[in-house]
């Protein structure tokens, strides 16, 4: 018996317990830059990728680069179309001109715009600005909008006001962005006089003339029918979120003890459907971007999304490459964002990483 605890004593000073805070701090930090790295790495991935896809896809397309520089004047020669052709370097084989210009991507040159006769990263600064402004503004609106009409959906569970909101809410997942968009402009531009249809200025003003109110009325519209499109998701994720936590043991618990409806939304519905909505919203950047393509080509909007439609129907690659990696960039950023926020917390998927 002696020599028996012996050995297990020798046992458990050879397999001591490491504490659990530093073993799951090493794991973490570990895992963590293994994430951040595998996320880099599928970031460059979707980039090369997208930008062989757009070349390709412009390649394949019927749109005559020359044809639409020139546009429809017929006093261009073939001798002055080959020298069109040669100064953008448009009469190189298509492998040797998207080595080119990935070569010039990677040293921080996207190449000049054809459309616009500037450097593609100037046009994408003027325009993304204007683009930023307007996605702003909507995903702000949409996200509380939506946070509090789910609430209310979830609250009033299969009563009147759950289904007009759920009926509006799938009307609306079920209308194209640019048909909305017209009928605003018929209803508060046309007919009501409310708003301006069009453009991000008054017509004929000078740039530095146009006032903060100017620009504001010009992108209430647009604003609004982008941030209108993007209720539907965010709306339908909160209510059943609201409806799964009322059916909770807390909540049976707190309506025993007496608390209000309004007590229990403000005490515990919004701790628990806050932080999940706000990240479904910041993974709603890719749809939120590829709806303003559309709004913006209703309303003649001069952002990023009226560049692409203008890039892709006059053959401007450069430009439209460009504006691809950036879009790319920021979908991306938004995505990254969520994940971010939802290993911050909810410690359960940190622990998944380590497994």
């Amino acid at each position: 018996m002696g020599e028996v605890d012996k050995t297990a004593q020798r046992k458990r000073i050879i397999f001591k317990p490491v504490p659990v805070e530093q073993t799951e701090y090493n794991m973490e930090k570990i895992s963590a830059g293994k994430w951040i790295f595998h996320k880099l790495i599928r970031l460059l991935t979707l980039l090369m990728a997208l930008c062989v896809i757009t070349f390709i896809l412009m390649e394949l397309s019927p749109i005559d680069p020359v044809t639409a520089y020139v546009g429809a004047s017929t006093n261009v020669g073939a001798e002055q179309r080959d020298l069109i052709a040669e100064h953008w370097g448009l009469n190189r084989p298509p492998g040797e001109r998207f080595m080119a210009w990935l070569i010039s991507a990677i040293q921080g040159d996207l190449g000049i715009s054809m459309i616009y006769r500037r450097p593609v990263l100037e046009v994408i600064g003027q325009k993304f600005i204007s683009t930023v402004a307007l996605m702003s503004i909507a995903w702000v609106l949409s996200g509380i909008l939506g946070f509090i009409l789910g609430i209310i959906a979830g609250v009033k569970e299969g009563k009147l006001a759950d289904k007009l909101i759920g009926s509006y809410c799938h009307i609306l997942i079920a209308t194209p962005t640019f048909w909305l968009g017209m009928l605003f402009v018929m209803i508060f531009a046309v007919k009501l006089n409310w708003f301006p249809a069009a453009m991000s200025a008054p017509i004929g003003v000078l740039t530095q003339d146009v006032s903060f109110l100017d620009k504001v009325s010009h992108m209430i519209l647009p604003a609004l029918t982008l941030s209108v499109t993007g209720i539907a998701n965010i709306c339908l994720h909160t209510r059943e979120k609201t409806i799964e936590v009322l059916r909770s043991d807390y909540i049976l618990f707190a309506r025993a003890r007496g608390e209000s409806i309004r007590d229990i939304v403000f005490r515990h519905i919004l701790r628990n459907v806050a932080i999940p909505a706000v990240t479904l919203q910041f993974l709603s950047f890719s749809e939120l971007f590829g709806g303003t393509i559309f709004v913006e080509q209703v309303f003649s909007y001069p952002g990023l999304g009226q560049a692409v439609v203008q890039s892709g129907l006059r053959g401007d690659l450069p430009l439209l490459m460009g504006i691809t990696l950036i879009s790319l960039i920021f979908v991306y950023t938004g995505n990254l964002t969520a994940d971010i926020l939802y290993r911050i917390i909810d410690p359960r998927i940190r622990e998944g990483i380590h497994t």
